[in-house]
Protein backbone atom coordinates (compact mmCIF):
# COMPACT_ATOMS: atom_id res chain seq x y z
CA UNK A 1 0.00 0.00 0.00
CA UNK A 2 1.28 3.46 -0.87
CA UNK A 3 2.09 5.81 1.97
CA UNK A 4 1.60 9.53 2.26
CA UNK A 5 4.47 12.01 2.38
CA UNK A 6 7.09 10.95 4.91
CA UNK A 7 5.45 7.53 5.30
CA UNK A 8 2.42 8.98 7.07
CA UNK A 9 -0.82 7.18 6.31
CA UNK A 10 -2.26 5.66 3.19
CA UNK A 11 -2.83 7.64 0.01
CA UNK A 12 -6.17 7.58 -1.78
CA UNK A 13 -6.28 5.46 -4.93
CA UNK A 14 -4.65 7.31 -7.83
CA UNK A 15 -7.08 8.84 -10.29
CA UNK A 16 -6.51 8.31 -14.02
CA UNK A 17 -4.24 10.89 -15.66
CA UNK A 18 -5.31 12.57 -18.88
CA UNK A 19 -3.06 14.09 -21.56
CA UNK A 20 -3.00 17.46 -19.77
CA UNK A 21 -1.88 15.83 -16.50
CA UNK A 22 0.85 13.95 -18.39
CA UNK A 23 2.04 17.19 -20.00
CA UNK A 24 2.10 18.93 -16.62
CA UNK A 25 4.19 16.07 -15.20
CA UNK A 26 6.69 16.28 -18.08
CA UNK A 27 6.99 20.04 -17.65
CA UNK A 28 7.56 19.83 -13.90
CA UNK A 29 10.08 17.01 -14.30
CA UNK A 30 12.04 19.18 -16.72
CA UNK A 31 11.67 22.33 -14.59
CA UNK A 32 10.33 21.91 -11.07
CA UNK A 33 10.50 25.69 -10.66
CA UNK A 34 8.06 26.41 -13.49
CA UNK A 35 5.38 28.87 -12.41
CA UNK A 36 1.73 27.87 -12.43
CA UNK A 37 1.19 30.61 -15.03
CA UNK A 38 3.79 29.15 -17.40
CA UNK A 39 2.43 25.62 -16.88
CA UNK A 40 -1.10 26.83 -17.65
CA UNK A 41 0.04 28.63 -20.79
CA UNK A 42 1.98 25.65 -22.14
CA UNK A 43 -0.82 23.11 -21.57
CA UNK A 44 -3.55 25.57 -22.65
CA UNK A 45 -5.66 25.67 -19.47
CA UNK A 46 -6.51 28.45 -17.02
CA UNK A 47 -4.18 29.21 -14.12
CA UNK A 48 -6.87 28.00 -11.70
CA UNK A 49 -7.19 24.71 -13.60
CA UNK A 50 -3.39 24.21 -13.68
CA UNK A 51 -3.16 25.00 -9.95
CA UNK A 52 -5.97 22.53 -9.14
CA UNK A 53 -4.39 19.81 -11.28
CA UNK A 54 -0.95 20.24 -9.70
CA UNK A 55 -2.49 20.13 -6.22
CA UNK A 56 -4.43 16.96 -7.12
CA UNK A 57 -1.24 15.32 -8.45
CA UNK A 58 0.48 16.15 -5.15
CA UNK A 59 -2.47 15.00 -3.00
CA UNK A 60 -2.74 11.72 -4.96
CA UNK A 61 0.97 11.07 -4.45
CA UNK A 62 1.76 11.20 -8.17
CA UNK A 63 4.08 14.14 -7.49
CA UNK A 64 6.13 13.20 -4.44
CA UNK A 65 7.96 16.48 -4.14
CA UNK A 66 9.99 19.13 -5.92
CA UNK A 67 13.76 19.27 -5.90
CA UNK A 68 16.98 20.04 -7.68
CA UNK A 69 19.01 17.69 -9.88
CA UNK A 70 22.48 17.78 -8.34
CA UNK A 71 25.88 17.19 -9.93
CA UNK A 72 27.19 15.03 -7.09
CA UNK A 73 30.84 15.44 -8.03
CA UNK A 74 30.62 19.23 -8.06
CA UNK A 75 28.73 19.06 -4.75
CA UNK A 76 31.64 17.26 -3.08
CA UNK A 77 30.41 13.69 -3.49
CA UNK A 78 32.69 12.46 -6.27
CA UNK A 79 32.41 8.75 -5.49
CA UNK A 80 29.21 6.94 -6.42
CA UNK A 81 28.40 3.26 -6.12
CA UNK A 82 25.55 0.84 -6.51
CA UNK A 83 25.56 -1.63 -3.64
CA UNK A 84 23.65 -4.88 -3.85
CA UNK A 85 22.49 -6.50 -0.63
CA UNK A 86 21.21 -9.93 0.24
CA UNK A 87 19.00 -9.70 3.30
CA UNK A 88 17.20 -12.05 5.66
CA UNK A 89 13.81 -13.01 4.23
CA UNK A 90 10.90 -10.77 5.31
CA UNK A 91 13.13 -8.00 6.73
CA UNK A 92 12.74 -5.47 3.89
CA UNK A 93 10.87 -2.87 5.93
CA UNK A 94 13.38 -2.99 8.78
CA UNK A 95 16.36 -2.83 6.43
CA UNK A 96 14.78 -0.04 4.36
CA UNK A 97 14.40 2.14 7.46
CA UNK A 98 18.08 1.65 8.34
CA UNK A 99 19.23 2.34 4.77
CA UNK A 100 17.24 5.60 4.72
CA UNK A 101 19.46 6.82 7.57
CA UNK A 102 22.73 6.25 5.69
CA UNK A 103 24.60 9.40 4.69
CA UNK A 104 24.76 9.67 0.91
CA UNK A 105 22.00 7.13 0.18
CA UNK A 106 19.98 8.42 -2.75
CA UNK A 107 17.97 5.46 -4.06
CA UNK A 108 16.78 2.22 -2.46
CA UNK A 109 14.95 -0.54 -4.32
CA UNK A 110 13.65 -3.98 -3.38
CA UNK A 111 14.36 -6.14 -6.43
CA UNK A 112 14.07 -9.71 -7.61
CA UNK A 113 17.02 -11.73 -8.82
CA UNK A 114 20.40 -12.71 -7.40
CA UNK A 115 20.18 -10.06 -4.66
CA UNK A 116 17.37 -8.42 -2.73
CA UNK A 117 18.16 -4.71 -2.46
CA UNK A 118 19.83 -2.20 -4.75
CA UNK A 119 21.23 0.90 -3.05
CA UNK A 120 22.74 3.95 -4.76
CA UNK A 121 25.10 6.04 -2.64
CA UNK A 122 27.16 9.18 -3.23
CA UNK A 123 30.15 9.78 -0.93
CA UNK A 124 32.99 12.30 -0.87
CA UNK A 125 35.65 9.67 -1.60
CA UNK A 126 36.55 5.96 -1.64
CA UNK A 127 37.56 5.96 2.02
CA UNK A 128 34.11 7.19 3.04
CA UNK A 129 32.49 4.61 0.74
CA UNK A 130 34.62 1.87 2.32
CA UNK A 131 33.54 2.92 5.81
CA UNK A 132 29.90 3.07 4.76
CA UNK A 133 30.01 -0.48 3.39
CA UNK A 134 32.28 -2.18 5.92
CA UNK A 135 31.18 -0.36 9.06
CA UNK A 136 27.59 0.75 8.54
CA UNK A 137 26.01 -1.67 6.05
CA UNK A 138 27.65 -4.86 7.18
CA UNK A 139 26.75 -4.04 10.79
CA UNK A 140 23.04 -4.28 10.00
CA UNK A 141 22.09 -7.72 11.39
CA UNK A 142 19.59 -8.46 8.59
CA UNK A 143 22.20 -7.87 5.85
CA UNK A 144 23.68 -11.22 4.81
CA UNK A 145 26.09 -9.94 2.15
CA UNK A 146 26.94 -6.91 0.02
CA UNK A 147 28.58 -6.30 -3.33
CA UNK A 148 29.80 -2.84 -4.33
CA UNK A 149 29.74 -1.65 -7.94
CA UNK A 150 31.79 1.54 -8.33
CA UNK A 151 30.32 4.06 -10.78
CA UNK A 152 32.92 5.47 -13.18
CA UNK A 153 30.60 7.90 -14.93
CA UNK A 154 26.91 8.71 -14.61
CA UNK A 155 24.29 10.82 -16.29
CA UNK A 156 20.76 11.68 -15.22
CA UNK A 157 18.44 11.34 -18.17
CA UNK A 158 16.26 14.32 -18.93
CA UNK A 159 12.50 13.68 -19.13
CA UNK A 160 11.26 12.98 -22.65
CA UNK A 161 9.11 15.83 -23.78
Amino acid sequence: MAEGPGGTGALPPARPLDAIDQNILRMLQADGRASVRSVAERVHVSRANAYARINRLVEDGVIRGFGARVDHERAGHGTSAYITLKIVQNTWRTVREQLRQLPGASHIALVGGDFDVLLLVHTPDNRTLRELVLTRLQAIPEVLSTRTLLVFEEEDLEPQG
